[in-house]
């Protein structure tokens, strides 16, 4: 099992990411700690959100206080939803947070399952939580999970590969054909992209570029393709190399295949109307451009605009590395083209959202649902500290704290219930 810990400053983003998956139904709700539960059990963005604001509302000066820790066995291990909420309960205890109100989700829109916790790092006292060597404290705790659960081991090399992030080409560190060649050689093997423009988007964050030539060999046309290395600007500063030099997943007709295979796979993909809605979030509540690409890369997407010497955007390209797809805008949808995000950084014209189309208006609404009021948890549970003043009046949705009899009469209204830690 590999877990990924990912840290950030947006939790109502990292909410609605995993929230969206449950409401088109490629994902569910799994397990709630010190998080109040609803009287039908439904729950909304905006409700989890409220639910985190009492603790974000007293950090004192941590700046990225969201925890955003995924954990995922091998596909070929069959965990159950019991199983995968005591593994996350378990990680969760032995990192530090088991006192911390968190949300874990499980993801079913891709052929692994696997399972999402949202926390933050961020105490009732609003002290952040230690995380020194949080990610060889983690990688203990997997390899015990994997012993008491019996699953599948993660090799050392699959372990190195995923805490590897792909690392952009620097000129100072030469033997610039070998970053190259490091990153080239894999990005098939995990990436679906369907053209060229979103190849060479992709190939952008690790400052290479692409590039088909073409020629003549005994009379015929010949297709070729030659990699580049760039700086931060998108300069170049290599000598083209030729794909040949990292093996045929590099060139120009194993590309093409790749391409023909995404073009199918994407057609179908669930991720595509998440990513949209997370999109169009984005639109929602930012105001700029450095702002919209913040909000997007803290929910693991990447946004490359393409422009011309003009300025002028002609090309929209978002990566999504959860789902591990690169997509155009237009093909998302029309209201992504790259023309409106012109029309909104050059010229702006900020793109307004149709109702139905406004992502916020498809989360359901149920902020109202009767729960234990926050004061009296507060003041029960953390009446010894001073130091925390009028802060337990800032919210009224908060904690685990509710009456057993009325989570019995929640049970017996659904069968299917997310597990409430106590």
């Amino acid at each position: 099992m590999i877990a990924k810990i990912g840290k950030g400053n947006n939790m109502y983003g990292a909410i609605l990411y995993n929230q969206q998956k449950v409401e088109k139904e490629n994902g569910a709700v799994l397990l709630l700690n010190k998080i109040p539960d609803t009287i039908d059990g439904r729950y909304s963005t905006q409700y989890f959100n409220k639910c985190f604001e009492p603790y974000l509302s007293a950090n004192i000066k941590t700046e990225k206080t969201v925890r955003h820790i995924s954990l995922n066995p091998d596909p070929a291990d069959k965990v159950s939803d019991e199983q995968f909420a005591e593994m996350a309960q378990e990680y969760m205890e032995r990192m530090g947070y088991g006192n911390q109100p968190y949300i874990v989700f499980k993801h079913t829109d891709i052929d692994r399952t696997h399972i999402h916790i949202v926390s933050t790092c961020v105490g009732i006292d609003g002290r952040k939580i230690p995380d020194d060597y949080d990610h060889p404290r983690s990688m203990a705790i997997c390899r015990d999970l994997e012993t008491k659960y019996n699953l599948n081991k993660a090799t050392e090399q699959e372990q190195k590969q995923a805490n590897k992030v792909f690392k952009p080409v620097n000129n100072k560190n030469g033997d610039i054909k070998s970053q190259i060649a490091s990153v080239v050689r894999h990005l098939p093997k995990y990436y679906s992209y369907s053209t060229m423009g979103s190849y060479n988007a992709l190939l952008s964050l690790f400052n290479i570029t692409a590039e088909e030539v073409k020629g003549e060999r005994n009379g015929q046309t010949v297709n070729g393709l030659v990699y580049v290395a760039l700086d931060a600007n998108g300069n170049k500063t290599s000598n083209p190399f030729k794909a040949s030099l990292f093996g045929k997943d590099a060139g120009v007709t194993q590309l093409q295949k790749h391409f023909e295979q995404s073009i199918e796979k994407m057609k179908t993909n669930p991720a595509r109307s998440v990513l949209k809605n997370t999109i169009e979030l984005a639109i929602h509540i930012t105001n700029s451009e450095t702002e919209f690409k913040k909000q997007l890369a803290e929910q693991g997407i990447n946004t490359v605009v393409r422009r011309n010497d003009n300025g002028r955007i002609y090309g929209m390209t978002f990566i999504d590395h959860e789902s591990r797809t690169v997509w155009n805008g237009s093909q998302l949808d029309r209201s992504l083209s790259a023309n409106v995000f012109n029309d909104w950084w050059n010229n702006g014209n900020k793109p307004e959202l149709k109702a139905q189309d406004n992502p916020v208006s498809h989360t359901k609404t149920i902020d109202d649902q009767p729960i234990k009021d926050l004061f009296e948890f507060v003041t029960q549970e953390h009446s010894h500290s001073t130091d925390l003043g009028l802060f337990s009046l800032l919210s009224d949705a908060q904690s685990e704290d509710y009456e057993e009899e009325q989570f019995a009469n929640a049970m017996k209204k659904k069968k299917k219930y997310p597990r409430q830690r106590r």
